[in-house]
């Protein structure tokens, strides 16, 4: 018979997970050990293993629960009103996402290549259900652009994946008010741009 789960399991798996990101961020993937994570998640390397068979699973497992809550948000967001009105939605729920994600999505960003092939493709195609989504986004707003609407999309993500280096909640814009920003830029250009 199977040993049942301990009542805490995935608290703390994602523990375990949050301590990875933090330090993959800081120290990239390969400058950091099992051991490294269990002194900086309070923990020992049999329990990490006992939750993560390698610590590939748990990188991967990094960049996998950062991309499922981002794919969530955009499919949530997709059920908003109009075409700008979903697309608002969407860059507001990502800001708000990568407000303490920070380390997860510099985990995403720069370590890809660190993942097995199977498992990086696993990734992208998250990446892509992402990236599809403010692709119909433009499609609808501006259907003329549609043999360009990938290179529309990519520089959309280029304005708020870079966010977690400068961005801090609390400081003179809220993630509210960036999200606007974005969206104005995005569709009217610099002139869209509302002063206050």
């Amino acid at each position: 018979m199977a040993r049942p789960q301990s009542p805490d399991y995935d608290k703390r798996r994602e523990a375990i997970v949050s301590a990875a990101a933090g330090l993959f961020a800081r120290r990239g993937f390969t400058g950091a050990s099992i051991s490294d994570l269990a002194a900086a998640g309070g923990s020992s390397k049999s329990l990490i293993y006992h939750y993560f068979p390698s610590k590939d699973d748990i990188l991967y497992e990094v960049m996998a629960a950062h991309l499922d809550a981002l794919v969530d948000a955009a499919y949530d967001a997709m059920q908003a009103g109009g075409a700008r009105e979903r697309l608002h939605a969407l860059t507001l729920a990502f800001m708000r996402l990568y407000v303490g994600a920070e380390d997860s999505h510099k985990v995403l960003l720069n370590e890809l290549d660190n993942l097995p092939a199977e498992r990086r493709a696993e990734v992208v195609g998250k990446q892509r259900r992402i990236i599809s989504v403010v692709e119909t986004l433009i499609r609808e707003l501006r259907p003329e652009l549609n043999p360009k609407t990938l290179p529309v999309a990519m520089l959309f993500f280029g304005m708020i994946n870079w966010t977690h280096t400068w961005f801090r909640p609390g400081g003179n814009v809220s993630a509210e008010a960036l999200a606007d920003m974005t969206v104005e830029l995005m569709l009217g250009g610099l002139g869209g741009v509302q002063a206050s």
